[in-house]
């Protein structure tokens, strides 16, 4: 009976650690941005260095000051993360006292942005307002967390619509191991009494999974139970635990998600149990497991995105050909954005480009009937009349163009064409390294994608089962240059400035015009397997000859509403970077820059991004990568 009763207790207990910690199960979303996986698909973490790891910021949302009652809820985006809190009661001023931890890396995110909707049955989670904050400025001008004051601006014309508190500290990386330890104690306090007892103790480092602690979790115990009377209190145990893993790590799996952990790398284990299992002060801890604000706006993508795994390595492809919204990532911010199309108009591409149907179609005749289509909008949007659906373009993409860039005021368009090929003021673009021909920069304000081989492009992007080199640039022109080399796709969207750039300094040895469909560029005709869009679609071959890419080729690819690719050089020019090429008319559209193999060392975080199937949101003159001529001869 006894040891009955006794195997009994110890599988209650058991079961209450499995409940509890399963509490906590639901905070680790947040974590899979920061995974990877590798060629065998395992799961990696991404370590962070010790020279990079500049802390974790505790940052709390307090409440704001609104200009009318409303029930209100927040998100708070830093990276590739974002977080929401609960929505607050009917009220002008919502308080919320929601806290998230965020991983601070000296060549990380640091600018997080707060935005703030109203949720009622008639302004259902509509943004209202939104503030920016650079994290570094803020713990460095605020070190003791004080609470801080944020004007929010509305998005469409920047009045400021109420205020946001907000405080923000730098936890010490030893004190926050300490916590950590102690958090994670009390769950195994099953009677909360502030002390352990041995079988408490004992329960906890099986959850560790570390066999030689367990062998001695006896002489552990009694190194803390100084005064014998077989209990030591959380404290005690939190600072024992603290020392143990300094001197010899004894945790070798994450006790709240169960992943396993580097016990050579002690900072990344730190940090991955640290943003895992939330401290729990009494305030109430935002939501994670978001990819935009304007997804976490909405409680339901929670459940949707933990379903599909939206933030592992293929966030592309699920957020791009499977979806209205199309998530990119913002090179500046580092934080995910969306791209907003019409949800009509995806059902229509679905219908078209990822299905057999669709294709069928395509065969009999809807080709010719996207040739009329374009020709016809193309001569519509070159009309007095046109430049009426200016101001509703400009609505519909409040958010997403900067008219403070533009170099003439919205009158001075007489058509709406006029608009869409828009130029933008003197150093409104500045171009990367200017000085240095050996730096090549990205050549429109695009979604970029970037793969050091043709091969890798296809695996993670081009899904059309006949794309190849040969095939892009045409019959007229020779591939034998550019056979294995390096690919970058800057595709436009309707809302970028459609005025494109020379990515590097060279002459312009010849232009050739290749005929061909107008099938759209976006993410789900690109990765449809039953059509070729780069291949079969309208496009013009320029090859450009440079002393230190050699020769590079520069495709511009109309698409549907893109009748004409307009360039302003001829051959022969000489052009340094950044220099304009030429522009697109209405619609949206693609550059693909084609380097011989082994010129181009293209910039890590392009590649890394292109790796998961998540382009990268950038702008005209940013840096592309380097020459490897030149990088090869300086080393």
């Amino acid at each position: 009976m006894g040891n009955g009763s006794s195997r009994e207790g110890k599988e209650s207990r058991r079961s209450r650690l499995k409940q509890k910690l399963q509490r906590f199960r639901t905070h680790r979303l947040h974590l899979r941005t920061r995974f990877s996986r590798n060629a065998a698909g395992v799961v990696n973490q991404r370590a962070v260095t010790v020279e990079d790891f500049s802390g974790i910021a505790l940052l709390t949302l307090i409440g704001a000051d609104m200009k009318f009652k409303d029930k209100w809820l927040a998100c708070v985006s830093f990276g590739e993360q974002t977080f929401r809190t609960e929505i607050s009661d009917t009220t002008e001023k919502p308080i919320w006292n929601s806290e998230k931890k965020l991983l601070l890396e000296k060549n990380g995110p640091s600018l997080a942005r707060v935005s703030v909707f109203e949720t009622n049955r008639l302004s259902r989670n509509k943004i209202v307002g939104y503030c920016e904050l650079d994290i570094f400025d803020f713990v460095v001008q605020e070190p003791e967390s004080a609470c801080k004051s944020f004007d929010l601006l509305d998005p469409a014309s920047s009045n400021v619509v109420g205020t946001v508190f907000l405080s923000c500290a730098i936890e010490d990386p030893v004190e926050t191991e300490k916590r950590f330890a102690k958090r994670i104690l009390s769950v195994v306090d099953y009677n909360e009494d502030g002390q352990l007892s041995f079988s408490e103790f004992s329960d906890l480092i099986r959850a560790f999974g570390n066999l030689v602690a367990a062998n001695k979790k006896e002489e552990l115990f009694r190194a803390a139970d100084l005064n014998g009377d077989g209990v030591v209190s959380i404290d005690e145990l939190a600072a024992l635990l603290a020392i143990q893993q300094e001197k010899e790590p004894i945790i070798n799996n994450c006790p709240v998600c169960g992943e396993a952990l580097q016990l050579t790398d002690k900072l990344n284990a730190m940090i991955h149990m640290t943003l895992c299992f939330d401290e729990g002060t009494g305030n109430q801890v935002m939501t994670g497991g978001f990819l935009t604000d304007r997804q976490a706006s909405y409680g339901w993508m929670f459940k949707l995105s933990e379903w599909t795994h939206l933030s592992t390595y293929d966030v592309g492809l699920n957020t791009g050909s499977n979806a209205s919204h199309i998530v990119v990532i913002d090179r500046k911010t580092k934080r995910l954005v969306e791209e907003l199309i019409d949800s009509k108009i995806v059902l229509s591409m679905r219908a078209i480009y990822q299905s057999k149907i669709g294709l069928r179609l395509m065969d009999q005749g809807a080709k010719e009937i996207l040739q009329r289509l374009s020709e016809k909008q193309g001569k519509k949007m070159n009309t007095v009349e046109s430049a009426q659906k200016i101001p509703s373009f400009l609505e519909f993409f409040k958010d997403q163009i900067n008219m403070a860039e533009v170099k003439y005021p919205l009158q001075h368009f007489k058509t709406f064409n006029e608009f869409f090929i828009r130029e933008l003021k003197p150093g409104a673009r500045p171009i990367a390294y200017m000085n240095r021909d050996d730096v090549s920069v990205c050549a429109a304000d695009c979604r970029l994608m970037a793969f050091q081989s043709v091969e890798d492009s296809t695996r993670f992007w081009i899904k059309g089962r006949k794309f190849s080199i040969r095939g892009l640039l045409g019959k007229n022109v020779n591939p034998n240059a550019f056979l294995d080399g390096s690919l970058v796709i800057f595709r436009l969207a309707p809302q970028d400035y459609h005025r494109f750039h020379v990515p590097v300094s060279g002459v312009i040895e010849k232009f050739v015009d290749v005929s061909g469909s107008l099938y759209t560029v976006n993410p789900i005709a690109v990765n449809s397997k039953y059509c070729n869009v780069f291949t079969e679609n309208k496009r013009t071959v320029a090859i450009i000859s440079t002393s230190e890419f050699g020769k590079v080729a520069f495709v511009a690819i109309g698409a549907t509403m893109v009748g004409s690719i307009n360039f302003v050089r001829k051959e022969g020019d000489h052009v340094k970077k950044g220099d304009e090429l030429g522009y697109f008319s209405f619609g949206g559209s693609t550059v693909i820059c084609v380097f011989e193999k082994n010129s181009i060392r293209i910039d890590e975080d392009l590649l890394a991004n292109s790796g998961r199937s998540l382009e990268t949101l950038v702008s005209v003159g940013m840096q592309l990568g380097v020459s490897t001529r030149t990088f090869a001869g300086s080393t």
